[in-house]
């Protein structure tokens, strides 16, 4: 494990809901700059654990390397609320993604890392036709829900082993990025099967 410090909010953090939908394209956003023209942040990374039903998402800072779970996205056989992922990218002014591969433990590709590194080219798609600069990487998840579940349990956030943790898998995924940022990978330097 790494020595990464990463934190975790109440439950109602990891239950509360972001709707993109209450920002209008006329309207400034939080930053008080119009959708066209976000403020990136160039110390703040969004890490994914990405999974077919749901997925995991947790904001990471450059300057102190912590993380915080931020939410966990329902997903629909694998697909995201696109409209509602990429504003969140864009109102909080997100300059890199980390997406989570998940690996077989032997290294090699899975059926759901390679579903995660389609994930990752879509997204890395949609980033530029929002032109946003916004770098998407992919970076090894290997037993990060383990260890999800081993802290949350320890920590009391969860009561059941059915209880969500993604949230915190991308937290323990954004340590491993921050452990070493050169293990992430480019999206291309991953041939599609």
């Amino acid at each position: 494990m790494v020595d990464s410090t990463f934190m975790v909010d109440s439950k109602e953090a990891a239950d509360h809901d972001f709707d993109i939908n209450s920002i209008n394209s006329n309207e400034s956003n939080i930053n008080g700059l119009s959708d066209s023209e976000p403020e990136i942040k160039p110390h703040l990374i969004l890490a994914l654990d990405y999974g077919v039903k749901k997925m995991g998402m947790a904001l990471g800072n450059t300057i102190t390397e912590t993380a915080r779970a931020f939410d966990i996205l329902a997903m629909n056989n694998g697909q995201p609320d696109w409209d509602n992922l990429l504003g969140i990218i864009k109102v909080w002014g997100v300059a890199k993604v980390v997406v989570g591969l998940p690996l077989n433990m032997d290294g090699s590709s899975s059926m759901l890392s390679k579903r995660a590194h389609k994930f990752a080219r879509r997204l890395a798609h949609r980033v530029m036709e929002q032109r946003l600069p916004v770098t998407v990487t992919l970076c090894d998840e290997r037993l990060t829900s383990v260890a999800a579940r081993e802290i949350a349990w320890e920590n009391g956030w969860i009561q059941n082993e059915r209880d969500p943790i993604d949230d915190i898998s991308a937290c323990i995924l954004m340590s491993t990025y921050f452990a070493d940022p050169n293990s992430s990978l480019a999206i291309d330097a991953i041939k599609p099967d």
